[in-house]
């Protein structure tokens, strides 16, 4: 196991390019498995998510090539195999493959997921679309097993407004017999993403990107190539660590209108940002405003953002409150900071922060974010290295992190614990 050692006190300069978005990815690699031909998507992040999609897909019989940062799927030699263990335990976007599987073949048998454990997050709102549209749903043994003799389509409302489950059911509706729609639809731009492979693959589906989706389903999808859009949290964190150490870096291969939540808040903490077509620069200041911050779906701030924005948070002067409305537990990187020196507590779904400077110590992410959190806190501190262990949880979500930030100027490394 690897440790990130971080001796900070630097300002970040420079640009850093954005790779495809994570949370797009591990949603498009199990829809190519509708297709009955060859799917070829780029600008795919090289994460270990990603990695062990890759086995899930070879394992059902997929022929995948992945280099650089394309990926070529064949699907039309996959079939529906029992899949309660092994690769699908190793990710919480396992669950994609019910869907998809369900889908293409009308039966899946999954493993319940792993991935990040900051909270408890049911996926009763997959099974409910599941089952609208004509599926046997039942948990066994720690699987989750799903039968249709025919998918048809139906009426469906979101009893919350979940991304996964949004995607899921689209993943499913797309060959199901006539005409489906979902409200109260999640409208992250990872959705209109999915979406926008799926209509290429010969699915139709309108709406994505607003509560309201309407999927004609179709009886065969061919293979296409598809773009993966930028990963708005990876830039949302370069532009958050650049804040926090008072530097001055561009962030290119952005959709700046998918960050307009976080850089309204920076803009309003007193960092400098100049919005590009393709890029974001941000401008340190040597004093930061305390702000008021909830995280909320799309198109609010994003839950996503928070652990790293409480690291900002504590480089601003006076007490800034920053709410959660979308998890609730979701401060396991509270205590890690409080190690650092932080003023933190935690009431119900809100942390109270008072700024001031941090000092080196050994931390642990809890989870991918919680992570992401710990380095920037780390990059701004003055004298001393800090060292993070759960550094394979950071992976998850951010590669060429250490090439990255030693390019603008980071001192950080990896070293074995």
């Amino acid at each position: 196991m690897e440790k990130l050692m971080i001796s900070g006190g630097r300002p970040l300069e420079g640009v850093v390019q954005i790779s495809g978005a994570k949370n797009s990815a591990i949603a498009l690699l199990p829809a190519a498995i509708l297709a009955e031909s060859t799917v070829i998507l780029d600008n795919l992040p090289r994460l270990s998510d990603v990695a062990v999609y890759t086995e899930i897909l070879e394992e059902l019989g997929a022929s995948v090539e992945w280099s650089d940062n394309q990926i070529i799927i064949d699907p039309s030699r996959i079939r529906s195999i029992p899949m309660p263990n092994g690769p699908v335990k190793k990710l919480r976007a396992s669950y994609y493959m019910m869907g998809a599987l369900l889908g293409r073949f009308g039966e899946a048998t999954i493993g319940l997921p792993g991935g990040c454990n900051f909270e408890p997050r049911p996926i009763d709102q997959h099974i409910k679309g599941f089952e609208a549209l004509g599926a046997t749903v039942t948990n066994e043994h720690g699987a989750i097993h799903l039968h249709a003799k025919e998918l048809k389509g139906a009426k469906i409302y979101l009893d919350v407004s979940s991304v996964g489950a949004t995607i899921n059911i689209m993943l499913a509706a797309a060959r199901a017999k006539g005409s489906t729609t979902i409200e109260n639809a999640a409208k992250e731009p990872e959705i209109i993403d999915v979406a926008t492979l799926l209509n290429s693959m010969g699915a139709s589906i309108k709406g994505a990107g607003t509560e309201t989706i309407r999927i004609e389903g179709v009886k065969e999808m061919k293979g296409c190539r598809h773009s993966i859009i930028p990963d708005r949290i990876q830039a949302g964190t370069y532009l958050i660590a650049a804040a926090a150490t008072r530097g001055n870096v561009l962030v290119d291969g952005v959709i700046p209108k998918h960050l307009e939540a976080l850089t309204a808040k920076l803009i309003e903490m007193g960092v400098t940002v100049e919005e590009l077509d393709e890029s974001i620069r941000v401008i340190g200041a040597s004093r930061y405003e305390h702000v008021d911050v909830k995280a909320l779906v799309y198109p609010g701030f994003p839950t996503d953002m928070q652990s790293p924005m409480t690291s900002l948070l504590t480089q601003a002067e006076g007490v800034s409150i920053l709410s959660d409305f979308v998890y609730s537990n979701r401060f396991k990187h509270v205590p890690e900071l409080v190690r650092m020196g932080a003023k933190i507590r935690v009431e119900g779904r809100s942390a109270i922060i008072e700024g001031g400077k941090l000092n080196s110590a050994k931390v642990k992410a809890a989870d991918l974010r919680a992570g992401a959190a710990l380095v920037i806190a780390g990059l701004t501190v003055e004298e001393g290295v800090t060292e993070i262990s759960g550094v394979e949880l950071i992976d998850r979500g951010y590669d060429n992190l250490v090439t990255n930030l030693r390019a603008l100027g980071a001192d950080v490394w990896r070293q074995e614990e």
